[in-house]
């Protein structure tokens, strides 16, 4: 296991999309977009950094079950309850990995007739893109391998570590990963290297 992107580096880069998310949207009060469960760690964080009015609203989705690979078949869980039409919206994301879920979402949105609609994502595996995805506003750019952490979980575990950490030792790792405290199996944020 090993820190992908630190909780100081994360708390830094939030902070700076926080502010440009201000600068672009002053006085159009956006609607943002969360994809629940693991996006609100993120977006929790991010609205304490945005200076500006906005709305917030979620959706649920289910594209990766209990296993570690996206199926490509989403499903919505739940939908918006807020009107979205002729309101700018930002679509607040963990992670992006293939582009099908996200793509999915966008498509979806893009019937509702928005003013206009961006994404926001902490983090982007770019080279596993089976799509075209633009991302608007971005944390960072992180290798092809799975993570947990800061809102991203692995069996529905490891949501609340403070960073974002690589699964990548196979089924031994994530056999420990599911039965013990990430504390012990990770230690201290600030004794690992910085995210990209």
């Amino acid at each position: 296991m090993r820190t992908i992107v630190s909780q100081e580096a994360i708390q830094e880069k939030v902070q700076k999309l926080g502010r440009r998310i201000s600068s672009d949207y002053r006085d159009k009060n956006p609607v943002l977009v969360t994809i629940l469960k693991g996006g609100v760690i993120f977006l929790a964080d991010l609205i304490r950094h945005i200076s500006i009015p906005v709305q917030l609203d979620f959706m649920a989705l289910s594209s990766y079950g209990g296993s570690t690979e996206s199926s490509g078949v989403v499903r919505i869980l739940q939908d918006l309850s807020t009107n979205i039409s002729g309101r700018h919206v930002i679509v607040i994301e963990d992670i992006v990995d293939t582009g099908l879920t996200l793509n999915y979402i966008l498509e979806n949105l893009k019937t509702r007739h928005p003013a206009s609609l961006k994404v926001c994502a902490l983090l982007d595996k770019r080279r596993r893109h089976r799509l075209s995805i633009a991302v608007d506003y971005l944390g960072f750019v992180i290798p092809d391998v799975f993570v947990v952490g800061y809102g991203l979980d692995l069996g529905e575990h490891h949501r609340n570590i403070p960073y974002v950490v690589a699964v990548d030792g196979g089924e031994e790792e994530v056999a420990e990963l599911n039965g013990g405290d990430w504390s012990s199996h990770y230690g201290s944020s600030e004794s690992t290297t910085r995210g990209t």
